[in-house]
């Protein structure tokens, strides 16, 4: 008996030390006021019931999630490609590679989207329990087979040995499980299971009551006919075998600062909104405010006038609000852009791995992970190789500039931004000349193409 199996280990913690503030980003605006004050603040002096208020009309600007959506799609424009070495007996699996619908594709799409977003995902490559099959035969005739398992980093209780490498691999590893069961005819029930992998072993451990104690027990155990652990890290942006850290978790910063900016300019705007009424020595009787109304004074230094915001403040909290947004498209933008040195993207893949962009070295990870995942798969049926599968990496951009022009030129034709905000931000990038003043230029596209001003 013991408690321990439950606990989190020191390094599963550290891998797992930016999931609350990605699992609240991408929660969006429902998962960021739940979290409350942890992401944004009480200030001093507010009292509750202005900050409950004030939290309750917070929206967020999804930029990390949709970022990270955009980013993980991008190695998916195109359907994976199985190599010509992948065994026969496999290529059906491939169809259905999870047991609950996924096809490959689809399964290492969602598998890079949460490698992106948390820094961290798993692959397990998980058998059935064969039960009263004997034989492969037997297991062939009934349809059982490897299937591929999708592990959140947040299920990664501990490993052992603590120092592991990718090449003498893992002697133990720990992952939190929820198993459904039935309760009753008409419902389930959800328990919560410890799986602990050895080489070549398998144990599940549950939570028992022993009078008016909780104590973790084991509640299965078995043996495998692999040697190893069949599990395979996938890595967002490797920092060693097992460690990890968010790509873009500078942006998940931003987000923060842009969903507690935008809170103080939607309280700023609400009040600036109101207008004060201020009465100067009108006398101690009432007064009536309205078009039918009139309001006198007996003293010549009586006055009566409403009190309005400047708008400095605002506009100064705007401009941060939108230096803000456009930083943080920068910062999405640069796992896109290929090292310089390399003038195009066919040059880039020809050259070297190197000069690739980030995006491209993290769809390489993942594309390896998949191939060692296939690896693992043929092992438990006895087959030598997994064979490899490709995933498109035809992207990139020569620059950062050229990059969030692209998506700068994208929100123009949608509409979301003015052309000459559009001409202003190309100035800004040295895309075009500071020579070139808007509005000769206006006069030119006028004079050349009159339809691009109503675009």
């Amino acid at each position: 008996m013991t408690d321990a199996v439950r606990k989190q280990s020191a390094e599963a913690a550290k891998l797992n030390e930016d999931c609350a503030l990605v699992a609240a980003l991408l929660g969006g605006t429902k998962a960021m006021r739940a979290a409350g004050k942890k992401y944004l603040p009480q200030w001093p002096g507010e009292d509750s019931e202005s900050y409950d208020l004030r939290l309750a009309v917070a929206t967020l600007f999804p930029a990390y999630a949709r970022t990270i959506d955009v980013l993980s799609a991008k190695p998916f424009s195109k359907p994976v490609t199985l190599g010509e070495d992948v065994p026969e007996r496999l290529k059906p699996w491939l169809q259905n590679v999870d047991l609950s619908g996924r096809d490959l594709h689809s399964f290492l799409s969602e598998i890079t989207q949460e490698a992106m977003g948390y820094g961290f995902a798993g692959i397990l490559v998980d058998f059935p329990k064969a039960g009263n099959l004997v034989t492969k035969a037997d297991e062939e005739a009934a349809g059982v087979r490897p299937y591929f398992v999708q592990v959140h980093v947040q299920n990664v209780l501990g490993w052992l040995p603590k120092n592991a490498t990718s090449l003498d691999g893992l002697t133990q590893l720990r992952l939190l499980e929820s198993v459904s069961e039935p309760n009753g005819d008409f419902d389930t029930k959800e328990i919560e299971q410890v799986r602990v992998l050895g080489r070549g072993t398998w144990q599940t451990w549950r939570q028992s009551e022993t009078g008016s104690k909780k104590e973790w027990t084991l509640h299965e155990e078995g043996v495998t006919s692999l040697k190893i652990i069949p599990f395979v890290p996938v890595y967002g942006k490797r920092l060693g075998y097992m460690q990890a850290t968010p790509p873009l978790l500078e942006l998940a910063h931003s987000n923060v600062e842009h969903w507690q900016s935008k809170s103080d300019q939607q309280n700023i705007l609400h009040v600036a909104r109101v207008p004060i009424l201020f009465a100067k020595m009108l006398g101690e009787g009432g007064i009536t405010v309205g078009a039918g109304s009139a309001v006198k004074s007996e003293s010549p230094e009586g006055d009566l006038k409403f009190v309005e915001h400047n708008g400095k403040s605002i506009e100064a909290g705007r401009l941060s609000i939108l230096d803000l947004e456009d930083r943080m498209r920068q910062a999405g933008a640069e796992l896109l852009v290929i090292k310089p040195g390399n003038v195009t993207e066919s040059q880039t893949l020809a050259d070297n791995e190197q000069g690739a962009c980030a995006l491209q070295k993290i769809a390489q990870n993942i594309q390896d992970a998949a191939n060692q995942a296939l690896q693992f798969m043929a092992e438990w049926v006895g087959e030598k190789e997994g064979g490899h599968i490709k995933l498109h990496t035809d992207f990139g951009a020569e620059s950062l500039a050229a990059t969030s022009a692209e998506q700068l030129l994208k929100a123009q034709l949608a509409g979301a931004i003015s052309l000459e905000t559009l001409f202003g931000e190309f100035k800004r990038r040295n895309i075009i000349s500071m020579d070139i003043d808007w509005e000769a230029e206006q006069e030119r596209i006028l004079s050349s193409s009159p339809h691009l001003m109503g675009a």
